[in-house]
């Protein structure tokens, strides 16, 4: 009979608050901030400094690593939309927590999304270099934007969403008209890549920085609603027809540039929501803070200027009066206001470690004139209130996570606890729902172990000292200084516990409990017994269940086992390339396993010290491996991400679990073996659960073997196989949709429904026939067709294609099916729920065929039939739309006269509000000095005051 096993599945994860690939983004009330935490976007609630939800997406959708997230959004709606590493964007509901729709069309992991000032609109960049506009609304593609010749770091909308602004690290900045969907400027100038630009509320100034000393802006031109453009004060002296024929698709205008004083790349620069401050954040710990100054407050900056500069000159001596005969007129004439007059730093963040993203909240408090929330790379989260003159941290969110990789693992006998270690602190969590419970300072510990009890632990360190830590009150008891170098290992025995040093010596431990003088309660200590010196650095000690054995191994990648008792040499177990790094003794004794940096297991014979097998059992370094206990089924993890679970009597892979995004360190296995944890570089711990699902051998080297074809069909981007494409035009249009698995099979449903359609309606005609000539039997329809006429069946199969895949399955549709489409487009254009679906099926399927279509002759009575048809549904559909729109402002009129309020939108007046009032508290924040100074300058300007 065929073994069954029990399948093992990701049931929990825990650990990361934010992680360093995507950006941080606050919600449109902001309250919450939107932070990516690996695969999940987790929402944290500000001021309590708690995870409120986590959106995740389903296993099925995809696996592994790829599913990471890598840029974040929110709309004003509650609406958020991410973009992940596969290059796919989900929009979620953050109210509902649900996936509302997944946009697939990029081939690379996406780097910049942006709403819309409306949220209808949703652009997008990625790492394929492609910029594709997204229609929220109908959940599908537009067209893809195609000319930068590297990746699209940053994208902003213009002009209510008519025009959109790209940069990318092929150092240019694009304006793209998006109804006429072309590139219609691109703006050079910069001297490295471009990482980031944004638009001040206003749309008067645009800002891009890069790796140059300076910050650039330009001057946006709009277009008025008569199609003409606002005249250009700087350039109405150019006459020439030429320059006024640039002019007018020049919508960028450079106006100058701030020099950065830090050498440091810049990352990220973001306005507020009411646009008086800027903020610039550099690849590095400091935030670059700049107040934007108003027109009157600019001008009189300007106008100080020049008076320095005339006062300057003037001092010279009488030698240089034509020159400040020059400045006066300046001043009498009119001022130019440059860069530096509007644009004044103000203050400089500095944050403790790295920051990776930086987002003002949208609500501002009475006291501040800003909020700014910064997400650091040693999974942190940190809030600021900024003020005049200086910032205040308000709050941080660190609790949750390690600041650094999680060295090792270990469960409590009862498996109700999980110490983990990193390299300042150790955390008490509880596996079960991942809430972490202490949190105590401490040395890098490499290793630990729960005391008999579960009341205390002991942590081995880099330092080379043992750490008691008491678990109940959360804090270190007592250091013991164990060895010259760094305690590499760990292992239980029956009275105590062994450790295993870089020093090249093995100590044997006991607990002892001693009462410090005028206390009641007494506290555990350690003391050594007994020691052993080796040839080498110790990496592992492994001591075999019934205490018989110490297995040792050493860096000259042999494995030496001794008697417990004596400590006499018993087997020496060598066959590792390199050194072990990790090993395991089942529970009845009987094998050994060791997982080494040549990427092999090898499952030794602890009798007479043979090797049973050598398994190639990960792409990179095995780093921990543990078996289930009374079995020989075991798990080991790699540097290569993944998990595996091994039957060590068959030598078989059972399973490959994968989710870790980066190495993984160590792992823990429950006493019951139903579940095991593990902790990795990309400091998330995860719990991975048995179910009752049985699974046989043999159906999952098919799985695997599927999975590999599949993967190699699908990934078409780094196919080697596949010819590479060609450079774009210039300003090329493309899809918006890319072929998936999914596509292919909706393209397949769709030709089976056509053909068991067309067989359908050819069984009808001979009845038909038949029943004129008087040959009357009962007619059966097909049991497949589940009832439907053969018209409704094959829109049936098509309305079953989610929006956003549409284009790309009729893509893939032969031009004779196309044809049987387009027949049966006259039939469904009548049900008035489809008009949306026949006439977008019918206008792609037009694009794709139209040489065909036009050159067939069978083709043109269909085309002329749908011609008028559509045209008249079309026009029904937009009636009702105007009269519904017509009756809901008719009631609003009905409630507006019946209400003493006025109706109209509360969400509008609120930020109408908040705008005046912060514009109040910054005037109020000033220092007296300041204002003082702006007064008597005001008096001065209007001739009060003789200067």
């Amino acid at each position: 009979m065929v073994k069954s096993y029990l399948r093992y599945e990701a049931a929990a994860s825990f650990g990361v608050i934010a992680s360093a690939d995507s950006n941080v983004a606050y919600d449109s009330s902001g309250k919450h901030l939107l932070v990516a935490a690996l695969e999940k976007l987790a929402v944290w609630h500000v001021r309590q400094g708690t995870c409120t939800k986590t959106l995740v997406p389903s296993p099925s959708s995809s696996h592994g690593a790829s599913l990471a997230v890598t840029s974040i959004a929110s709309s004003p709606s509650s609406l958020i939309a991410c973009g992940y590493a596969d290059g796919s964007i989900r929009i979620w509901d953050s109210e509902k927590g649900t996936c509302e729709t997944t946009l697939n069309g990029h081939k690379g992991a996406v780097t910049i999304i942006r709403y819309n000032k409306l949220g209808s609109l949703l652009a997008s960049g990625s790492k394929d270099n492609d910029i594709i506009l997204w229609d929220v609304v109908g959940e599908a593609g537009l067209f893809r934007l195609r000319g930068h010749r590297d990746q699209v770091t940053d994208l902003v909308f213009l002009d209510s969403g008519k025009k959109l602004v790209s940069s990318s690290k092929d150092k240019f900045l694009r304006v793209w008209d998006l109804e006429t969907q072309h590139c219609m400027q691109i703006v050079s100038g910069h001297h490295s890549e471009i990482w980031s630009i944004d638009v001040d509320p206003d749309e008067k100034y645009l800002v891009s920085g890069s790796a140059d000393p300076e910050l650039r802006f330009y001057m946006i031109k709009h277009d008025l609603a008569d199609g003409k453009s606002l005249p250009d004060k700087t350039e109405s002296d150019v006459d020439n027809g030429k320059a006024s024929a640039q002019n007018k698709w020049e919508v960028l205008k450079h106006y100058g540039e701030i020099q950065r004083q830090i050498k440091d790349r810049v990352a990220t620069v973001r306005f507020n929501r009411s646009g008086n401050l800027l903020a610039c954040q550099v690849a590095g710990k400091i935030v670059d803070i700049f107040r934007v100054l108003d027109e009157s407050e600019s001008r009189r900056k300007a106008k100080r200027r020049v008076n320095r500069k005339k006062e300057k000159k003037a001092s010279k001596g009488a030698g240089e009066t034509a020159e400040n005969g020059t400045v006066e007129n300046e001043v009498g004439n009119d001022i130019t206001v440059t860069v530096p007059d509007i644009f004044k730093h103000v203050q400089t963040l500095r944050a403790s470690k790295k920051i990776c993203s930086i987002s003002f909240s949208p609500i501002t408090s009475r006291s501040s004139l800003a909020t700014l929330a910064l997400s650091l790379n040693n999974n942190l989260l940190e809030v600021y209130s900024i003020e005049s003159t200086s910032t205040t941290k308000l709050s941080a969110i660190e609790l949750q996570g390690h600041r650094s990789d999680v060295r090792s693992v270990t469960l409590s006998s009862d498996n109700t606890l999980l110490m983990s270690t990193s390299h300042s602190t150790v955390k008490i969590w509880n596996p079960s729902t991942g809430s972490c419970l202490r949190t105590i300072d401490s040395g890098f510990g490499l290793c630990g172990l729960f005391v008999p009890g579960n009341k205390y632990a002991v942590v081995g360190t880099k330092g080379g000292t043992l750490e008691i830590i008491d678990v109940r009150n959360g804090t270190c008891m007592d250091v013991v200084e164990a060895h010259g170098s760094s305690v590499q290992s760990i292992a239980a025995t029956a009275d105590g516990f062994v450790t295993g040093s870089a020093d090249h010596e093995i100590k044997f431990w006991e607990y002892q409990t001693t009462q410090n003088p005028g206390q009641d309660s007494k506290r555990l200590t350690v003391s050594p017994v007994r020691n052993s010196r080796m040839n080498g650095d110790v990496l592992v000690v492994a001591v075999s269940p019934e205490g018989k054995y110490i297995a040792v191994a050493l860096i000259d990648n042999t494995v030496k086992v001794f008697f417990m008792d004596s400590l006499k040499f018993f087997l020496s177990l060598y066959g590792h390339m390199l050194p072990v790094l990790c090993m395991d003794i089942s529970s009845d004794g009987d094998l050994i396993v060791t997982g080494s940096a040549d990427k092999n297991l090898k499952i030794w014979g602890l009798d007479f010290g043979d090797c049973h097998k050598s398994l190639f059992a990960h792409a990179n370094s095995v780093m921990a491996v543990k078996f289930v206990r009374n079995t020989h089924y075991m798990f080991s993890v790699g540097k290569d991400r993944l998990v595996k679970y091994w039957d060590a009597d068959k030598f078989e892979l059972l399973l490959t679990l994968e989710g870790h995004h980066s190495e993984v360190w160590c792992l823990a296995v429950s006493n019951r073996g139903d579940f095991l944890v593990t902790g990795s570089h990309d400091r998330s711990i995860r719990r991975w659960d048995r179910t009752e699902e049985p699974f046989f051998i043999e159906e999952e080297k098919e799985k695997r073997l599927e999975e590999m074809f599949e993967a190699d069909i699908g990934n078409a981007f780094e196919n080697r196989y596949v010819p590479k494409e060609e450079l774009p035009e210039e300003g090329a249009v493309a899809l918006a949709g890319k072929k998936t698995q999914e596509t292919v099979n909706a393209t397949d449903s769709i030709i089976e429904a056509l053909d068991m359609a067309d067989e359908e309606l050819k069984r009808i005609a001979e009845y038909e026939e038949e029943k004129s000539k008087g040959k009357v039997a009962d007619f059966r329809p097909n049991i497949l067709m589940l009832g439907l006429s053969p018209p409704d069946y094959v829109l049936r199969a098509l309305s079953n294609v989610d929006t956003n895949d549409l284009e790309q399955t009729l893509l893939a549709l032969p031009f004779s099916d196309a044809l049987k489409i387009l027949s049966y487009l006259k039939d469904w254009a009548s049900l008035p729920d489809k008009v949306e679906l026949v006439c977008r099926v019918a206008t792609v399927l037009l694009q794709i065929h139209h040489n065909q279509l036009v050159s067939t002759v069978a083709a043109r009575p269909v085309l002329t039939l749908l011609k008028d048809v559509l045209h008249a549904r079309v026009k029904e559909c937009k009636d009702t739309l105007g009269f519904n729109l017509a009756a809901m402002d008719h009631l609003k009129q009905l409630m507006a006269a019946k209400s003493d309020a006025l109706f109209q939108d509360a969400k509008a007046k609120v930020l109408e509000i908040r705008s005046k009032y912060s514009k109040r508290t910054e005037a109020r924040m000033e220092p007296k000095e300041e204002r003082r100074k702006k007064k008597k300058q005001k008096k001065i300007d209007n001739g009060h005051v003789w200067s």
